[in-house]
Formats: structure tokens, sequence, C-alpha cells
């Protein structure tokens, strides 16, 4: 007789597990509520009004630039509800896209200092008229009196950092610290925004926010997103599913008493720094590792083919990025692509941690390696793509949108279907009903985690509409990133089943690089990604129409 599995539940870019599937208790705690009400109510009350506003008839401007943008603010300032905004927006970037728009997106601050999450994006046509402006404005920190001195340094709150996270002595990445005004609750603080990257078995990517004045932890969130001399070569590989992989390598030219001397680094691609696969060796550490490399270029040992897969599918995102979008890599601007396979001793489990993609292996009951699933590769580096554009927050709803579009994302790279981590279950996973990670099409087939199940609306199950939504707290996988996320992976496939998926990709990836900010909810996604396909395709198209409809059929209406 076969036993049944309880399977973890795999959070791809976080921790390894968000706890095992159990019996639900007999009620649940629900409340329904618009988008709009439930981002109020997870501490998102803190000033910061969503703004979004198309202009009736474009307002024509000299040119397209951050001047003539500030000009338009100022002049409207009732409109916009922003009081002063050449005194409260910086210029954080302005760009050109494909369609001839321009889009300057501003960063508000208070005395020169950035305030956290709230960023206004003012958008031209190609003819220099403002067309709309959207983003997030925090009316309590433009009327607030706070400090702008800071009376605890810099490293008394990176101490204060690593102490609230349990982070190890030795970190793997050199932290970061910048002053940032901080609203939280109904207070806006003068806060250190601390970065610590650490690897061990419980890895983080931690920014805490420590009050600047009294060295107190105000917030902290693991947003942890679960060669010179070297020729060019073709090699060939087998991969952890047995499918044989061509792949662009390098070599040294020089001999070892073997043989050359191969490495899984691709120098092939223009204007990219290249792609890099490096092996850990099991060790909990140390990141990268050293380049994957042996005698001879074909790569056939079972040691090999995670490292295989892991070269393969970084250069197929890659590839898809590219040509879809015309971006170059995971910045937009040709940084290096780096893997790391054989991390741990049976890690269930994949991540992005701000720098690179870091593979587990799997124990082999649950998971194989996997570094197998292209849709698990596009998934990490897509998280890489949203913190180098839209930048959203990893938590509640901007982290749900995140964690939705590192899976759409992944469904899209991997055209075959609507599900996410198909090729990376093992065989005892599969035989108890758990043939993928997470579902686009039906994400209500698979239960939640039994901690979670509390919090929805007693069913246990992802949610497929907003009347599912599980209010967890913040302390809960960030307040719902992987669990509410399943809503806007459903409304994506109801408007890729009408338009299909090349369409799909083209509308989510305007929304996330052109409209979405950091602190984007539900109800702006909404917004923005129904604008991008006017944008691309018209306003009466079937696009915008299958957009809206996908929206509206998981109850993310407003």
């Amino acid at each position: 007789m076969n036993k049944k599995l309880l399977l973890p539940v795999l959070v791809l870019s976080t921790t390894v597990f968000a706890g095992t599937i159990a019996p639900l208790p007999s009620e649940a705690v629900h409340s329904e509520a618009s988008t709009e009400a439930i981002a109020e109510k997870q501490g998102l009350n803190n000033g910061n009004k969503p703004l979004f506003v198309i202009e009736k008839q474009a307002v024509k401007q000299k040119a397209s630039n951050a001047a003539n943008a500030l000009e338009h603010l100022e002049k409207n300032t009732s409109k916009y509800k922003i009081k002063n905004p050449k005194a409260s927006l910086l210029e954080k970037k302005t760009e050109k896209d494909e369609l001839g728009m321009t889009h300057v997106r501003f960063q508000q601050s208070k005395n020169g200092i950035p305030v956290e999450g709230s960023e206004v994006i003012v958008h031209y046509n190609q003819n220099n008229a403002i067309t709309s402006v959207n983003g997030e404005f925090n009316t309590s920190v433009e009327n607030a009196e706070v400090t702008t001195e800071p009376a605890i340094s810099q490293e008394q709150a990176l101490a204060a950092a690593k102490q609230a996270v349990n982070a190890p002595e030795k970190l793997d990445y050199a932290p970061s610290s910048e002053l940032v005004i901080f609203p939280f609750g109904d207070k806006s603080y003068l806060a250190h925004k601390v970065n610590v990257n650490f690897l061990s078995e419980e890895p983080g990517n931690w920014y805490v926010y420590v009050d600047a004045e009294t060295g107190k932890v105000i917030d902290q969130y693991n947003a942890l997103m679960h060669a010179d001399g070297y020729l060019p070569a073709e090699g060939s590989g087998t991969g952890v599913l047995g499918d044989h992989r061509k792949l662009h390598v390098s070599h040294k030219n020089e001999r070892t008493g073997d043989g050359t001397k191969f490495y899984l680094q691709d120098n092939s691609h223009d204007g990219l720094d290249g792609i890099y696969t490096y092996d850990l060796a099991h060790q909990w550490g140390g990141l990268p590792g050293e380049v994957h490399s042996k005698v001879g270029s074909a790569w056939k040992a079972e040691y090999d083919e995670p490292a295989v897969d892991a070269h393969y599918n970084s250069e197929k995102v890659y590839e898809y990025y590219l040509e879809e979008h015309d971006r170059n890599s995971i910045d937009g601007e040709g940084m290096a692509i780096k893997s790391s396979v054989h991390f741990g001793k049976d890690y269930n489990n994949a991540f992005w941690n701000g720098h690179q993609m870091t593979y587990g292996d799997g124990d082999g009951e649950f998971f194989v390696p996997l570094s197998a699933g292209l849709d698990v590769a596009a998934h990490e580096m897509t998280h890489g793509v949203i913190s180098h554009s839209g930048g959203l927050k990893y938590q509640f709803q901007s982290g749900a949108l995140n964690e939705a579009f590192a899976d759409i994302f992944g469904a899209l790279v991997d055209e075959e279907d609507w599900e996410v981590g198909e090729d990376i279950m093992a065989e005892a996973a599969k035989e108890s009903g758990r043939t993928s990670l997470r579902s686009l099409s039906d994400p209500s087939k698979y239960p939640v985690g039994s901690r979670y199940a509390p919090y929805g609306d007693g069913s246990g199950m992802y949610p497929s509409h907003m009347d599912e939504y599980y209010d967890l707290p913040r302390d809960l996988d960030n307040g719902g990133v992987h669990i509410n996320s399943s809503i806007i992976n459903h409304a994506a496939y109801y408007t890729g089943e009408q338009i299909g998926k090349e369409k799909l990709g083209q509308i989510y990836y305007r929304a996330l690089t052109v409209y979405f900010t950091p602190d984007t909810n539900f109800s702006q996604a909404r917004q923005a990604l129904i604008q991008s396909a006017i944008d691309l395709y018209g306003e009466a198209s079937i696009e915008a129409i299958a957009t809206e409809d996908g929206l509206t059929q998981v109850g993310i209406t407003e």
C-alpha cells in the first residue's frame, strides 16, 4: 500500500516551506472587502494615496522631460493633490519606450530624503503631450514634521538589523544602508533602511527599517525571491529529465594532462556580460561558488545535470526577454546572469537573492533538482527583472503582484501549459496528486499550508477570486505574497486564453515597467494593466477588453 505523502508547500523565492498540508479548522476567519479596503487594513493606510489620472485631452508640452512634467503638476495641484511638486519630487529616471512614449518617474522626498514606496510617474505620448499621471504620493509625510538628522549611525543600525534577523557575523554580500522617510501605521519615521544578505540553511535577503532616532526596529521582511581569457565554444549535456541540451560554453587556450577543460560560461551574446553557472558543491554558503567545469565539452554525468539545465534555461529566459521585450538581461543593461547549483543538501527550493539565482537539488522524494524547470528559471529571473523595474515591495498585495508576475512570466517562457513547476516534481509527489507547484488555470486544485488556512474562506485552497482572499498578517508569508498571488495568476490565465500568451506578455510587461511603483496594489494593477492594453492595442480593442475581463472575473473590479 502506498503511503499518502504530505507535500510541503514549496515557496519559490522565500523560505523553504510554507508548512505542510493538515486538516482544516471547522471555522475560518474571513471578511469580504474591496481591494482598497484590504490594502488599508494591512497597514498601508499610512498616508500613501494612490494616483491614476487619465488626461481626457492630452496636455501639449514643448518637450517630454522632467522640468515640463513638474510644471504641469504645479499648475494642477488640486487635481493631483500634490501641494508643492517642485519641492517634494526628485527625478528618478526618464525612459522612452517602443511606442515613442516618454515616462518620467519621480521619487517623493522630504528635505532631500526619499519617502519609502512613494513614486509618481508622468507619461507623455510621442507628440510631447502628457496623457496620464500615476503612482502614490504620501500626503501625511508632506504635512508632517519629520526630523532629517539621524541620532543613530549606519553602523549602529546595521548591528540592530543583523541582530533582528539572526544574521551570521560574516555576510555573503556587503550590507547596504540608506536614510529614508518610512511611513508605518499612523506615523512617519526617519529610518535607516538596511539590506542584510546571507546564506545558510535559511538564507535571507532582509530589509530592516531601523528608527534613526531610537535604534529600534520598526519593520522587517525577507525579500529572498524564492572572466577574461576564456574562448567561446559549443558543448552539449544531459539535463535532469534526460533532455539533450546544446550549450554555449568557454575554454581557456590550454590543455591539462587529460585534455582541454571547459566551463559553463557563455560569452557568445553581444552586449551581455555573460551567462555563468556555478557549482556550490552542497555548501550552504560561499556564493557563487566555482564556475562549473570539466575536461571535455560534454556534460553527461549525473552530477552535471542540474548545472546543464540551469545554464540552458538561463539562456532561454534571456532570449525570451530580448526577443519579446527588447530587454537585455535582468537589469536591461546586459548584467551578467549567474546561477549556482547544488546549494546545500536536499534543499527543496530555488531563489533569487537580489544578485543571482540559486537552485537546490531537492530531496528526491518531493522534488528533483529545481533547475530542471524552465518556468522555475523564468520565475526567479523575473524577480530580478521586477527588482530593476517596478520594484514591487515584497509584502502584502505588492508582494503578491511580485510573485504573480514571476509565475506569469514563468508560464509565458515555458509555453506548453499554465502550470508552474511541473518539471521539478518527483515521482512520490506526483503519486500523491501534486503534479506542479501552482496552477494559473485552476489555482484551487492545490491546498495552502495549514498555518494559512484559518485566514481564508474555509476552503483551505489557493484562491481564484477576491472572495477567497487570505487576510494574512505580515509575519505569515509576508502577508500572503505566495498565497494571494494566485488571484492575479488566474486573471492572467483568463486574459491569455482570449488573446494568446504573446499579447498577454506584452501587456503585463508594459504594466510592470511603465506604470508599477513599489506599493502598487491589486486595484492599481487593474488600472495599469488596462491602460497598458489601451496603449498597445487601442481603447476598444479586443486586447483591452480581454484584460479588463480577466481581472473582473477574479473580482478585481475597481
